[in-house]
């Protein structure tokens, strides 16, 4: 199990879903130090950019099923690849995507999503609401803490204004591209809110798949203490085939990293992202991630690699 967020509040990992789900990595060389050398662009011009991809075996089949199904479909998508390599990343559609995916989730009554996870997830299929009302907030944390720590998922209990100061900004900032340190560099993965739902996917995927890109990770957040007892409940579905629990704590823990920071410079990264998508540089993030050391066990053997 992971261990206590070491600032903010504590975050522990686990998973509660198993849902089939394909995430695509797209990764940037790893970098260090807060000065970023250059490196290989986030898009290419065509197919033959997914192959220098280090998960592009991982994924081969799935690619090579869409090309054979649908090759008019796989051909106009490594022709949107090849329009937005000019761009800088955070100018692509992800937002025009959510809305559209959020738009097609009202019209469909069901509590589960395309990808499998629980739609409209509430606080009291997890637990007695008005029962825990009786205890006080540390009370409740270590009944949470306790019911999650033997489970393979990522929960927390944040702290009332610590979540307050989030909320504001997302709604403010609703997405943002967050880096998960690899072996062989970083996977991008975007990161979109839907209400008190945190949705994220990787950048590939959705550039890849369009519309159909699923959620590979969605982090609940439960505010119906907040007020009384001045804590946010918090735990995540997530896909265990191509997200790990460490993995996915990495991505939680960078939502506090980005959005609860007290560091302008660091928050001024999801306004550029969210309002100057021209400005935005993806190496900012990962010089960011590396100076806070958040995802530094997830490479361990890459200090023996160099030697």
């Amino acid at each position: 199990m992971a261990g206590p967020l070491g600032q903010g509040w504590g975050l522990g990992a686990a998973l509660r879903s198993r849902a089939a789900l394909r995430p695509l990595g797209l990764l940037a060389p790893p970098c260090r130090g807060t000065t970023a050398p250059p490196c290989r662009g986030v898009t290419g011009p065509g197919e033959e950019v997914l192959e220098e991809n280090p998960f592009y075996g991982k994924y081969r089949h799935k690619i090579q099923e869409l090309r054979r199904s649908s090759p008019d479909v796989f051909e106009s998508r490594m022709e949107k690849r090849s329009e937005v390599k000019k761009q800088p990343v955070g100018y692509s559609k992800q937002s025009e995507f959510v809305r559209r995916m959020e738009e097609k989730a009202e019209g469909v009554g069901t509590k589960m999503s395309k990808g499998g996870f629980t739609r409209d997830k509430t606080l009291d299929s997890i637990l007695n609401v008005e029962m825990v009302k009786e205890k006080s907030a540390e009370e409740i944390k270590q009944i949470w803490n306790q019911y999650f720590s033997a489970k393979d998922t990522v929960y927390a209990v944040i702290p009332a204004e610590k979540f307050d100061l989030i909320w504001k900004r997302a709604q403010k900032c609703p997405s943002f591209l967050y880096a998960l340190p690899r072996k062989e560099g970083y996977e991008f993965f975007v990161g979109q809110w839907s209400g008190a739902e945190l949705h994220f996917t990787s950048l590939i995927n959705i550039q890849t798949q369009g519309e159909a890109a699923p959620s590979q990770l969605v982090l609940y957040h439960y505010p119906e203490l907040q007020e009384e007892k001045g804590i946010v409940l918090m735990t995540a579905e997530m896909d265990s085939k191509f997200l790990a629990v460490h993995e996915a704590q990495c991505l939680a823990n960078q939502v506090q990293l980005f959005y609860a920071t007290d560091r302008s410079e660091t928050y001024e990264l999801v306004e550029t992202f969210n309002h100057r998508s021209s400005e935005f540089k993806y190496m900012s993030v990962i010089a960011e991630l590396e100076q806070s050391g958040l995802g530094k066990a997830l490479r361990p053997n890459q200090d023996s690699d160099k030697s």
